[in-house]
């Protein structure tokens, strides 16, 4: 989608983001919607070999939730 890829550009991601309003993945990962309007979200850190890392979820404040989601990336890379 438009959104995550001028996000990943805005900030020199170099992995894909996905966007999944069907559930498809999340359901791969056994995870339901985590609320009942569309203001809520779900991140996940997906490891190259598929396994989940984090799961970020929050409500409302998209920046905050995206910041949170770059600082997992940015430890795991750290590491």
């Amino acid at each position: 989608m438009a959104t995550q890829a001028a996000f990943a550009e805005a900030n020199e991601l170099d992995f894909t983001l996905l966007s999944d309003p069907d559930q498809t993945v999340a359901g791969q990962f056994g995870v339901t919607r985590v609320g009942t309007t569309s203001d809520k979200r779900a991140t996940f850190v997906i490891d190259t070999d598929g396994t989940l890392i984090a799961l970020i979820v929050s409500d409302g404040d998209m920046k905050r939730h995206a910041e949170e989601a770059l600082e997992c990336l940015r430890s795991r890379l750290a590491d």
